[in-house]
């Protein structure tokens, strides 16, 4: 049987439940090297056009962004346990260190030294906005947002971000002169007040994290989701731990909406800023919906 015979018959006999095998092997392929997208295709036998259609389908990513993803959250571990940039950055499969200088700084909000240093040698300016939801800081490098977070008391906000940013140049401005800052700051607030607004997110993460985070904002306002039935979405009924961890570790309060799952006895589960605000956007997101 040629290879057109054998990928014809395996896609006729494909499970119709979406839980597709070929697409596990490709993502398993995926961790331990760098194949082509036809690479890909050939070994799970698929067409390059069917397997990015499905593997989108399945983990919220082409198999590009993927394998982008996993890469930027290896480097992002080493760099953070201190290991050596060079060491960190051929271990997490960069074939050169122009590759991540010119495609993966923007993603860290620095450069892979300045980033294992604790932004040591990096201005990042910051500024506090009076929320709907109380007090909001955003912080900002030259090359966008790095940290948003929500509290109650400036001085804890401020730790926080000296807690991630420990050896930056950090600078605090006043936002209404700040052209860069100004306009996100606005976004952040009316996004955390329920109205519509158009606010970028960096969904910096693991490979998982990232389709957790994707599936979140796909959650529709004023309905719910168990982390179980997130992880069955995702293809990966078993993970709905993992989920909960993914959920925890999300930065970027309300604009990724991890408050919108819950537990599968209906309690609301954990929340990074608190029960009860969790419950606070619940109620607000239901009466939206109405």
């Amino acid at each position: 049987m040629d290879q057109r015979s054998r990928r014809k018959q395996a896609t006729k006999a494909a499970p119709g439940n979406g839980l597709d095998p070929r697409l596990d092997r490709a993502r398993a392929l995926l961790h331990a090297g760098e194949p082509t997208l036809a690479q890909l295709a050939a070994a799970v036998g698929l067409s390059a056009g069917h397997l990015q259609r499905r593997f989108r389908a399945r983990f919220g990513l082409s198999p590009a962004q993927y394998l982008a993803q996993r890469k930027l959250g290896a480097l992002k571990t080493a760099l953070r346990a201190g290991r050596d940039v060079s060491a960190a950055l051929y271990d997490a499969g960069y074939g050169s260190p122009s590759r991540v200088y010119r495609d993966g700084a923007a993603r860290l909000g620095m450069t892979p030294a300045r980033f294992r240093a604790g932004g040591a040698g990096e201005d990042i300016r910051w500024s506090l906005v009076e929320t709907a939801l109380g007090t909001a800081l955003v912080a900002t490098t030259r090359r966008g947002i790095c940290m948003v977070e929500l509290g109650t008391e400036a001085a804890a906000l401020e730790a926080r971000l000296r807690a991630e940013f420990p050896r930056a140049q950090l600078q605090r401005v006043d936002a209404g002169r700040d052209e860069f800052l100004a306009p996100r700051l606005q976004a952040v607030a009316a996004r955390l007040a329920g109205r519509q607004a158009e606010v970028p997110v960096d969904l910096l993460g693991t490979a998982f994290q990232t389709q957790v985070w994707d599936a979140l904002m796909k959650i529709p306002l004023g309905e719910t989701r168990s982390y179980a039935e997130l992880a069955a979405q995702l293809g990966q009924p078993r993970a709905a731990r993992a989920v909960a961890g993914a959920c925890a570790r999300n930065r970027v309060a309300v604009v990724v909406p991890c408050h919108r799952v819950i537990r599968g006895d209906g309690a609301p589960g954990g929340y990074r800023w608190g029960l009860p605000l969790k419950q606070r956007l619940l109620r607000r997101e239901a009466a939206q919906r109405r």
